[in-house]
């Protein structure tokens, strides 16, 4: 089993592009707070990023960053030059076209910018598990990147059939292709769970506890199966996990329980049994207590909305 994929593929991703800019020296952008991730591509030029409070980055061509919880953040080449300000407006079509800012003499930088969204949050947000700002320099294999964003661009600029969905599944690909480019660049220990994955003992053990969520794990048995003592394996799964063997396990069966409520049609005893436990009543005592709703509130509710709504899309617009 990809764990990766399985995660990937149920928490749903989407997305689209939301601006191409064409900046002459001097520019300045400021961008609002957004419930979702926003990322930025430097085709042309160099920028400078600031987020929070003071932390700058300096970006040159080729590079890719995410902003993986929306937070507020500008870009400038000029930090002095008057800000142009990007507020919220809902768009109904895909129009996508060049946003000119700055001076207008040749461009000083070139950007192109979208959005990440990912829906289904009672398995949790995979964004929640990447560094607040995800930095990607150009490596020698990222023509994927220039392609994608390319294809992208292509699309955006002409509105035909099916546009939102291309954008989505484009955007999708290149979600993962982030993931994949941070995943490779982790040293040993870093990046949770996305690093613990490639683990020589505890990626063994996350792939156990996923193929099987109903089985009855122990923290020995576990250990016993990737060739870890009981306390080393304890250690280094909470270490790189953050949360014990336990936790992870009882979190895994409540995932795949809603996944089952939502995606079939077996009875709660059935979900029970196939997540592990003996007894319905057991079962929906804690997957109200994980969840804040029983088993069958939860089911009613998804099946009402019609399974989790895929995010509508929504524009940055300017406002000077």
């Amino acid at each position: 089993m990809d764990i990766l994929a399985q995660m990937l593929d149920r928490v749903r991703l989407g997305g689209t592009l939301l601006f191409h800019f064409e900046l002459g020296h001097p520019w300045h952008l400021e961008l609002p707070a957004r419930p979702y991730a926003l990322f930025h591509y430097v085709s042309r030029g160099s920028a400078t990023l600031a987020v929070g409070q003071g932390q700058e980055i300096q970006m040159t061509e080729g590079d890719l960053v995410v902003i993986t919880r929306g937070e507020p953040h500008v870009f400038y080449s000029d930090r002095r030059a008057k800000p142009l300000r990007i507020i919220d407006i809902d768009r109904a079509s895909s129009r996508f076209g060049v946003i000119r800012h700055g001076s207008r003499v040749k461009p000083h930088a070139t950007m192109i910018c979208g959005n990440f969204t990912v829906s289904r949050p009672i398995f949790g947000s995979v964004l929640e598990l990447l560094p607040p700002v995800l930095l990607l320099r150009p490596a020698t294999d990222g023509e994927w990147l220039e392609a994608i964003l390319r294809r992208m661009v292509s699309e955006a600029a002409l509105e035909r059939p099916g546009q939102r969905v291309v954008l989505s599944k484009l955007t999708e690909v290149l979600f993962v292709e982030v993931l994949r480019s941070w995943i490779s660049s982790l040293s040993p220990g870093q990046g949770g769970w996305l690093g613990a994955i490639s683990d020589p003992h505890i990626g063994p053990a996350l792939k156990l506890i996923h193929e099987n969520p109903e089985h009855p794990w122990t923290v020995s048995g576990l250990g016993h199966q990737v060739g870890l003592g009981r306390s080393a394996f304890s250690a280094r799964f909470t270490k790189l996990i953050g949360q014990s063997v336990q936790r992870y396990v009882i979190e895994r069966r409540m995932a795949e329980a809603a996944f089952l409520l939502e995606t079939s049609d077996e009875s709660i005893a059935q979900i029970a049994s196939r997540v592990g436990y003996e007894t319905a009543a057991a079962f929906s005592k804690l997957f109200h207590r994980h969840n804040g709703q029983s088993p069958g509130s939860y089911r009613a509710a998804q099946r009402a909305e019609g399974g989790p709504a895929q995010s509508d899309h929504s524009e940055l617009q300017m406002s000077n």
